[in-house]
């Protein structure tokens, strides 16, 4: 086995018995984010990548879903007609041209930022499963490599649920439904979370009818849930929240059965029912890594595991499977590891979280219920779009936004938005959470008017008073 020379010839060399300082099993953000961090700090390093270089979010993830669904979110806003005067329409849809240029996209950008930004920074890239051969040594495509150090960083792939009948038909996930060159005439999407809400949505926008089955958004605040219900009934998606039972084939493709016997027939049916870790052919006993009942590596705040030459980060590890997350984990990974006297870790505050439906679901910091849990006197203020200035010019005040503060000092502790363009709103939460300010601060902070970040300041002013404000006051 040859681990690819750097472009940097200058780099330390490893000396005794180690092939290479610190090898990264797996070429995601994680992986990314540790390889960068070790060569940062003069070491060498190397990605082990058994399938397509870049990991879930370019090739499967954030980056395909997001594409698609600008594409459909552009077919819809061509389809309904919000201001008059201006007729919209929008015709059938070409998926198969749709998909290749989002693919044309994925292997532009894997190029870009991940071989490229691999020779930048002088690590390596080796291609091959590896499998640890005991608590020092890994075997990668059957030969030994021995590291200074590890960090397993092998994504999550879908979850199927143990469900009657699912493996007697041709069911989708996440990742092949983004594949598909034909646009099935009807879908029943399993799973009410991100990923279901933004796949019922991408194919409702894009002609199909959508049947949605599950718990709606259950981990959003219940005055968004209840929006998001609002809008998926304008889109034309039925939402079914109940469990699904059993599953059938039928001559036209696909039955669903939910708990109280509804019957949900269809040509397709999506499974989008959470993660699974994957870990099983990495010999993880044979390493001395434990996992938990659900396969997910255990680390501990500094990213180690039970063995102290492996760590572990990003979605592998069962944290939020964010990317953001995983390059920041992967990066405090490496540090530790490379330096066992670091004890970096990741700090979650105010962590802002985006779930690109129409409008967009966004979140920053806690949750009204989990700021109660974690001991805090908690008062909340929603404001409805109907009162955003740049609700009413696009003519869409579907939305919400709200402020949990903590009773006593009112600081802000989590900020909540359904609405356009949610997820950028959620950088300045972040930013006023993380600061620790006060309700009184933001609410006295400038915000640019006709933005819907605006909606940040007019949800802070409610705790002052409830009364009505003109357009800027």
């Amino acid at each position: 086995m040859t681990i690819p020379d750097s472009l940097d010839r200058t780099r330390p060399q490893p000396t005794g018995a180690f092939d290479v300082d610190l090898a990264v099993i797996g070429s995601g953000g994680a992986a990314m984010g540790a390889a960068i961090e070790a060569r940062r700090r003069g070491a060498s390093a190397v990605l082990i990548e058994r399938d397509v270089l870049g990991g879930t979010c370019v090739n499967r993830g954030c980056v395909p879903s997001k594409a698609l669904l600008a594409a459909a979110g552009a077919r819809n806003t061509a389809r309904v007609a919000r201001h008059p005067g201006v007729a919209t329409a929008a015709g059938a849809v070409d998926l198969a041209a749709l998909v290749e240029a989002k693919e044309d996209l994925v292997t532009d950008l894997r190029q870009t930022k991940y071989v490229d930004v691999a020779a930048a920074w002088g690590f390596g890239l080796l291609a091959g499963s590896a499998r640890f051969r005991d608590r020092d040594t890994l075997e990668v495509a059957g030969s030994p490599l021995r590291a200074r150090a590890y960090v397993i960083a092998t994504g999550a792939g879908p979850a199927l649920p143990d469900l009657p009948g699912l493996g007697e038909v041709d069911y989708l996930t996440s990742t092949t439904a983004m594949q598909l060159r034909e646009l099935p005439t009807s879908i029943v999407v399993i799973g009410g979370g991100y990923v279901g809400l933004e796949q019922a949505q991408l194919f409702a926008h894009l002609g199909s009818k959508v049947t949605l089955v599950g718990r709606l958004t259950p981990h959003a605040e219940p005055e968004l849930a209840d929006v998001m219900r609002e809008v998926f009934t304008d889109d034309g998606i039925t939402v079914v929240e109940e469990h699904a039972a059993t599953l059938a084939r039928t001559p036209d493709g696909v039955r669903v059965t939910t708990v109280s016997g509804a019957q949900l027939p269809a040509a397709q049916v999506l499974v989008a029912t959470g993660r699974r870790p994957q870990t099983t052919e990495l010999g993880l006993p044979a390493a001395g890594v434990a996992t938990d009942d659900a396969g997910f590596v255990v680390v501990d705040a500094h990213q180690r595991t039970s063995n102290p030459r492996v760590l572990a980060a990003g979605d592998v590890t069962g944290g939020p499977q964010f990317v953001y997350v995983a390059a920041e984990a992967g990066l405090v990974a490496a540090a530790n590891a490379l330096d066992p006297a670091a004890d970096r870790s990741v700090d979650y505050t105010a962590l802002p979280a985006v779930t690109f439906t129409r409008p967009q679901l966004a979140s920053a910091g806690l949750s009204e219920r989990a700021a109660r849990e974690a001991g805090f006197a908690v008062d909340s203020r929603v404001l409805s779009l109907a009162d955003v200035p740049r609700a009413l010019v696009n003519r869409d005040i579907r939305g919400a936004v709200k402020i949990v503060a903590d009773t006593t000092s009112g600081v802000v502790l989590g900020v909540h938005a359904a609405a356009d363009n949610a997820g950028e709103m959620m950088l300045a939460a972040t930013y006023a959470i993380k600061a620790g300010m006060t309700i009184d601060q933001v609410a006295d902070t400038w915000a640019p008017y006709l933005t819907m970040a605006e909606s940040l300041r007019l949800t802070a002013k409610l705790f002052r008073d409830e009364m009505p404000t003109s357009c800027c006051a």
